[in-house]
């Protein structure tokens, strides 16, 4: 899924090129992503990539810029596997404050559309509770989407399974091993442990990811990806 024009990323712009398309609408989106396992299949950015096509997409749609992506979130899984890496909740919050005001008082932005991919409560805590002087602040964690009949194993946990593997095969299918993939049945004892918040952990024995990534294909992350944008698109046309 390709925008007509191209996105505005603010690391590519020069002052007078930021300052001109605030002016036409003061919105800056600003991606946070995640540097976690997903299983033995998928990149520890997957939900980093996937916020940024987003962010990309939306910023050329709308000629509104977008901030370099914040690509270390909070999660709770005691065991990391190599290469992930995360915050603590207050470290992001003092992040995205930092640079939230800094934005808001030198470059005048007065909407923030913080767009995620993390169910962890503790990160979503972090980002929804950003302080700003007078800029409104709407954060979309794309996760949290009702999917339906999108999905055929809908309500499943989203590490590594059918949701976000289709999109990654959609958006980056260089990225993921499928033959690497492995399905995960959560008994309903571990999914009642499995939620979100601070006592998220993996269950034993899981390879890094739960759910059924063998549902997965780049056909079916072409219509999440698309049914994504359009919900995230009538919150921006609608501010």
């Amino acid at each position: 899924m390709t925008q007509p024009g191209h996105p505005w990323r603010i690391k590519e712009m020069t002052p007078g090129a930021v300052r001109e398309r605030l002016q036409e609408r003061a919105t800056l989106i600003v991606p946070s992503g995640t540097t976690e396992q997903h299983g033995p299949h998928l990149p520890v950015g997957c939900d980093t990539i996937i916020v940024e096509r987003l962010a990309d997409d939306l910023s050329a749609a709308y000629r509104i810029p977008r901030a370099p992506t914040v690509e270390y979130g909070v999660h709770a899984d005691a065991r990391p596997l190599p290469g992930g890496a995360a915050l603590r909740r207050r470290t992001l919050h003092r992040v995205m404050n930092e640079l939230i005001e800094s934005w808001e008082e030198g470059a005048g932005v007065r909407e923030f559309v913080v767009l995620t991919a993390q169910a962890s409560e503790a990160h979503l805590e972090a980002l929804s509770s950003i302080r700003t002087d007078a800029a409104a602040v709407q954060v979309i964690d794309i996760f949290s989407l009702n999917f339906g009949s999108l999905l055929e194993r809908p309500g499943a946990p989203i590490q590594g399974g059918e949701l976000d593997t289709s999109l990654l095969l959609y958006i980056a299918p260089e990225t993921v091993r499928m033959e690497l993939a492995q399905d995960f049945a959560l008994t309903p004892a571990m999914l009642a442990r499995y939620r979100p918040g601070q006592s998220r952990q993996l269950p034993p024995g899981s390879p890094g990811s739960v759910g059924y990534p063998s549902l997965a294909s780049a056909q079916k992350g072409e219509l999440l990806y698309r049914f994504i944008f359009d919900r995230v698109r009538n919150s921006l046309a609608g501010s």
